[in-house]
Parts: C-alpha cells; sequence; structure tokens
C-alpha cells in the first residue's frame, strides 16, 4: 500500500493498493509520478499524483532468471526524468525503464541480490549494492554495461555517492 500524507495536517487522506511487500518510493523529478517497488510482487507500479491512480504496473523478466527471483527494492530515477532503474533483488539484475513509454529496455547482470542503487552527479554512473555478493557493481549509464565490481564486505544495502575534488 501507498500511503498519501498531508504534511500540513499530519493526517493521511488516500491509499493506493500495489502489489506485495511495497519496497521504496520515489517521486519522478517533475512530481507527477510516484514510482513504487513490490518486492515480493515482482512489480514496479507508477501512480498519477495528481488521482492517485496506477498508470501501470511494469513487470520485469530478465532473460534467463525464474520469474520468483524477481524482487523489485531499489528505484532510482535520472534528473531528466527519462530513465529509471530498478533493483531486482535476487534476479541480479538492474533493469533500465524508459519513463516515457514505461517499458522495461534492457535487464544489466550486477552482483548478487542487487538493492539499491545510486547515480553520480554527471549521472554517467550508476553504483548498485548487491547484498550476497558483498560488492557494488558499477555501471557505465550511456553504455549500459557493469565496468567494475568493488568488493566491499558483508551485505551492503545503501548507497550513497558525492564528488569529490
Amino acid at each position: 500500500m501507498a500511503h498519501w500524507i498531508n504534511t500540513e495536517t499530519n493526517a493521511m487522506f488516500h491509499n493506493t493498493l500495489v502489489d506485495a511487500r511495497p519496497r521504496y518510493a520515489q517521486f519522478s523529478p517533475d512530481g507527477k509520478q510516484l514510482w513504487v517497488s513490490a518486492e515480493i510482487g515482482g512489480t514496479v507500479s507508477v501512480i498519477d499524483t495528481d488521482t492517485k491512480e496506477i498508470i501501470k504496473k511494469i513487470s520485469f523478466a530478465p532473460k534467463g532468471v525464474h520469474k520468483d527471483k524477481v524482487q523489485p527494492v531499489g528505484v532510482k530515477l535520472t534528473s531528466d526524468g527519462k530513465t529509471a532503474f530498478v533493483a531486482l533483488g535476487p534476479a541480479n539484475h538492474v533493469a533500465v525503464v524508459n519513463t516515457g513509454t514505461l517499458e522495461v529496455e534492457d535487464c544489466l547482470l550486477v552482483g548478487r541480490r542487487v538493492w539499491q542503487m545510486a547515480l553520480n552527479e554527471a549521472e554517467d554512473r550508476l553504483l548498485a549494492t548487491n547484498g550476497v555478493s558483498g560488492d557494488v557493481s558499477i555501471i557505465d549509464v550511456p553504455n549500459r554495461e557493469v565496468i567494475k565490481t568493488v568488493k566491499v564486505g558483508r551485505y551492503p544495502w545503501g548507497v550513497a555517492v558525492r564528488t569529490v575534488e
């Protein structure tokens, strides 16, 4: 369930039913959509923020991966709002979604049980945490390919990126 709360009254004013075990929510840069992942449901619901209705439930089918392994967790949208990345958990892939068509364009193989992601400032690199393999995949965004895997230790969950000069 996606719960809508008015921060002036501190009261919930609406619920939008999404698939089982919602894990992450992110507004589109223009604020017109809310993207909500459902880990057990295996989908991401794209919700219209004006009507609170689901525009589309996006399903994922990485090649060679059983449907039960597809468990979306993290969602990251680019600042221009054109692309969304979805961490597919034990499917070991990051999905690339065209936000204009709401269609999956690609699925990138990463480490084991990908959870969360972050873009660098230039948005040409996406870092994805892989909890079970204990590493972070660095993805070249324009070329849509993993360019490096960095071992970090046990069960990385979140990631933040900052440019240091």
